[in-house]
């Protein structure tokens, strides 16, 4: 896979749990499981200029057709320069 995860900003304050590169076609993509200020929860981040073709309706349902995508879950959409950033499955840390 190409090396273009490899600047994926992360905040200060959040751990990453796990994070691995996949295919979701027709974009390379990486998953995230994180855990910010008490809350777990789960990113599929696209380079942005893959789905900038994709309003976030669109982004939002293309991310929902993968299996790690909860159908009750919330979805945020978050579009930085060079990433998208698709958060889910959020759960309280204490409810784990």
């Amino acid at each position: 896979m190409s090396t273009k995860f490899d600047a994926v900003p992360v905040e200060s304050d959040t751990t990453i749990l796990a994070s691995f590169k996949a295919r979701m076609d027709p974009y390379e993509v990486l998953y995230q499981k994180w855990s910010f200020d008490g809350i777990l929860g789960e990113s599929i981040i696209f380079a942005a200029a893959d789905v900038a073709a994709l309003n976030d309706d669109e982004l939002e349902a293309f991310a929902r057709s993968s299996p790690m995508v909860k159908p009750e879950t919330s979805v945020t959409i978050t579009r930085r320069e060079a990433y998208a950033f698709v958060n889910f499955n959020f759960v309280c840390a204490d409810d784990e």
